[in-house]
């Protein structure tokens, strides 16, 4: 597994961010096809243009308070 995907992901569940956007950074890094529609959220599509962009910079917009 890649080390930069690795520490990302430990690194958002630790600040708390949204289970959600985490699954859409992960399923947009990977390259996973999107949910089907009535399973997308904001914070999921987020996630997911994040992930597919490899950034790590908006995860904090995401945490949960």
């Amino acid at each position: 597994m890649n080390q930069f995907y690795y520490d990302a992901v430990t690194k958002m569940e630790q600040a708390g961010v949204a289970d959600e956007y985490i699954q859409g950074w992960q399923c947009g890094f990977l390259q996973n096809p999107k949910r089907e529609d009535q399973r997308l959220t904001e914070a999921y599509e987020a996630g997911y243009a994040d992930g597919e962009e490899k950034n790590v910079d908006n995860f904090a917009d995401w945490v949960q308070d």
